[in-house]
């Protein structure tokens, strides 16, 4: 009997030990006049170590203690970082206060612009907003040129719109959310990116891989969320210019107020607007088109920490209009005509979303919320003789319950989900107008032991009117195998209705015809997509000449059960069918940073893709994707004086191997191409003087080599002739430009 005894004792004294070896405690915003407002999210972590947690939604946290660390660091994005000194097992409550709100700072260390997760299960960059600063970043799709973690592109020569990838996929293959609700989908998808300014965004969360199943089951690749700056800590008035060389001007400008203990409001107005004509490389079409856009957001931020209740509401109007196609068109009396070819693409976009949450006075570490969102899209465009409107009306609802299984190291998330999308769509003369809908629940276990081992293992059920009912699981594991060191591996399911039109737009810019074939599905007569993305990463840390570094490396692959399949390499048609056959994606990439001098820091990476598919002429690599991609980004900092005054400057470097390009031949010989276009490569640079802390310039270059494509309008002598195609960029359209602007702030 007495060696049952001891085994009992050795199984559970290692537990017995690890619960009274903790640091425990709450963060709470300073911005709280009572200081009892929990912080949500805050990273706490010892300095030098692998060892590190995440607060909950209440502020709480739990970390092991470590007689060999003692200083105890607590950050949170628009939060002064502090430094704690910890000597033994304790029980804390530490104030964080808001980065506007001090008159002097003592700043105990640097929180770095990009941040990888080394603690989280999943694979997650954060690109925080002295990132964002490092570009002109004037709206979401121009968020992720100094970051390799996301590849932009341009999607055609008419619209000028950069189209972002991510592990050799598009951008509809990505859940890409606004604070975790999903927002750039359906009718947006083109250009929904445009339509988040970059002054707006607070911090990106990039997701490699399989997402979490709690945001739905459309991620293949991963997501891309994005958390808006708040009333509560965003300056009291923000006002930001910008201007370039090419006619583009711009001015946001930001007023938030706290109006009691528990109301805070702010009104942001963003409007942009190009009215010069760019035809450098003389083909009578524009470079970029004519725009004016007027985007204005109420944002309203409520916490009532004694009753456990905290929320935020969103309400915005967009109204976007866009002219396109040669220099000469003037829309008023060439309309539909063959007197010149031209576009216009008019958008106008109300949404509004909610999200509440109640938090268990007496269950600190439980939690409901509720997040809903509603959206009317509506788009009217014509491309030459080409009709498209669309209409999408969308509503979506996420009941969210959040609690551990006896202690803070097994957590669940379980909720149910409903969405509605209404689409009214008419293409050429063709109405493909549907409804679609589903209802979903799932649930998620995270097992996370603060040292070795973060597991999330998640898994949804959803009945769709088109896709009907099937499951979506996801999993994810992270191992600390020494110290700095992060392995991961992930693999899930992802589904979703291809919006093949909404998708692929820039299509309709040349004189192809539309195809579809295999037309007994329910979307389109076409299925569903269906995928499983697999995935490995590593990340190790470094310190060399006392200055810190990392390193990763990561290896992604998605195979289709089915993919809706583009095939435009018969120049004379596009054609949209099921897959027959095989089709995958394999992504592989290795990054270092590192802080090469006190204020100098280094940023490189490689990208090599191989996404094939087999098309009925044979399987091909993807069209318009470069195989290797190098990436290197330079930043300096200079060190801040006490009255803010610092020098900024970043310069980065894209280059681009060979991509190949779709099947020209049957065009007449002026208009065909070659079966691959060449390597070539892409200089960005900025600098950035802040005279103070409430003032400071920036001027900047992009293309800097002056690098563009080689007749980019193909038949453009001819737009109305079979050889008219705006569809083939691969490389810049606009060359050299340089640009300047300013930033206030009170």
């Amino acid at each position: 009997m007495n060696k049952y005894i001891k085994l009992l004792i050795a199984v559970l004294l290692p537990f017995t030990a690890f619960s009274q070896d903790k640091v425990e405690g709450m963060v709470v915003d300073g911005g709280d006049v009572n200081a009892t407002l929990g912080l949500p999210g805050a990273n706490i972590y010892w300095m030098n170590s692998q060892i590190g947690v995440v607060t909950d939604f209440d502020g709480n946290f739990s970390i092991p203690y470590d007689a060999q660390y003692h200083k105890l660091i607590i950050s949170y994005v628009g939060f002064e970082t502090d430094t704690l000194t910890i000597n033994k097992p304790s029980i804390i409550k530490h104030v964080l206060n808001p980065s506007n709100a001090l008159n002097e700072v003592v700043v105990n260390q640097k929180r770095d612009a990009v941040q990888k997760a080394y603690f989280s299960s999943q694979n997650v960059v954060t690109i925080n907003s002295a990132e964002l600063l490092k570009a002109a970043c004037c709206n979401l799709s121009e968020s992720f040129e100094t970051n390799p973690a996301i590849d932009v592109n341009y999607s055609d020569a008419l619209t000028g719109t950069k189209q972002i990838q991510m592990l050799g996929l598009t951008s509809p293959y990505l859940l890409i959310t606004q604070e975790n609700i999903p927002m750039v989908r359906g009718a947006s998808q083109a250009y929904g990116l445009t339509f988040t300014p970059g002054t707006w965004v607070e911090s990106i969360q990039i997701t490699k891989g399989a997402g979490s199943v709690v945001n739905g089951y459309e991620s293949i690749s991963g997501q891309i969320n994005t958390e808006l700056v708040k009333p509560l800590t965003d300056s009291v008035v923000f006002v930001n210019g910008y201007a370039n060389q090419n006619g583009r001007y711009e001015l946001n400008t930001h007023f938030n107020r706290k109006l009691t203990d528990k109301w805070s409001t702010g009104l942001y107005i963003h409007g942009n607007k190009r009215t010069q004509k760019e035809d450098n490389n003389n083909d009578g079409f524009l470079d970029a088109p004519l725009a004016d856009q007027i985007n204005v957001m109420n944002r309203w931020q409520y916490q009532n920490p004694e009753k456990g209740w905290i929320s935020f509401l969103n309400i915005r109007f967009l109204n976007d209009i866009k002219q396109l196609g040669q220099t000469n068109f003037n829309p008023s009396l060439d309309k539909f005509t063959t007197n010149a070819w031209g576009s216009e693409v008019n958008t106008r976009r109300f949404d509004a979303s909610m999200k509440l949450a109640y938090v268990f006075p007496d269950l600190p570490f439980q939690n409901i919320s509720l997040q809903t969102a509603y959206s009317v899209h509506k788009q009217d465009s014509y491309f030459g003789f080409n009709t498209y409107d669309i209409n999408h009306e969308s509503i979506y609802s996420n009941l969210m319950l959040n609690s551990i299984i006896g202690d803070t190291q097994n957590k669940f998330k379980t909720g149910l989900a409903f969405a509605y999308d209404g689409y009214d769509e008419l293409v050429l003369t063709d109405d493909f107008s549907r409804v679609d809908a589903s209802v979903g629940a799932f649930f998620e276990y995270n097992y996370d032991n603060l040292n070795k081992v973060n597991l999330t293992a998640g898994l949804r059920v959803d009945t769709h009117n088109r896709l009907g009912t099937f499951v979506t699981p996801r999993f994810h594991i992270r191992y600390t195998p020494w110290e700095r060191a992060s392995l991961k591996g992930s693999f899930g399911r992802g589904k979703r209705a291809a919006n093949i039109f909404a998708e692929n737009q820039q299509l309709f810019g040349s004189s192809r015809a539309i195809n579809i074939k295999n037309a007994g599905g329910e979307i389109y007569g076409l299925d569903p997509e269906d995928a499983w993305n697999y995935g490995v990463s590593f990340l190790q840390g470094f310190t060399f000449l006392d200055r810190p570094g990392n390193f990763s490396v990561d290896f992604y692959r998605t195979d289709f059960k089915n993919q809706i399949v583009v095939d435009w390499e018969n120049p004379r048609e596009i054609s949209f069918y099921n897959l027959d056959g095989k089709s995958s994606a394999s992504s592989f990439q290795v990054e270092l940073g590192h802080r090469i001098l006190p204020n100098l820091e280094l940023r490189t990476a490689y990208k090599y893709y191989d996404v094939n598919t087999d098309y009925e002429s044979g399987n091909l690599q993807k069209p318009l994707q470069a195989q290797h991609r190098y990436f290197a980004n330079l930043g300096y900092s200079s060190v801040a004086k006490e009255n803010g005054t610092q020098w900024r400057a970043d310069y980065t470097v894209h280059a681009l191997g060979k991509q190949r390009l779709p099947n020209t031949s049957t065009n007449e010989v002026a208009n065909q191409l070659g079966d691959y276009a060449a390597a070539y490569s892409l200089m960005n640079a900025q600098i950035t003087r802040v005279f103070s802390k409430s003032f400071e310039v920036y001027v900047g270059g992009e293309n800097l080599t002056d690098y563009t494509q080689d007749n980019p309008v193909l038949g453009a002598e001819d737009p109305f002739g079979s050889n008219f195609d705006t569809s083939i960029v691969y490389a810049p359209i606009m060359g050299r430009m340089f640009y300047a602007g300013f930033r206030f702030k009170l």
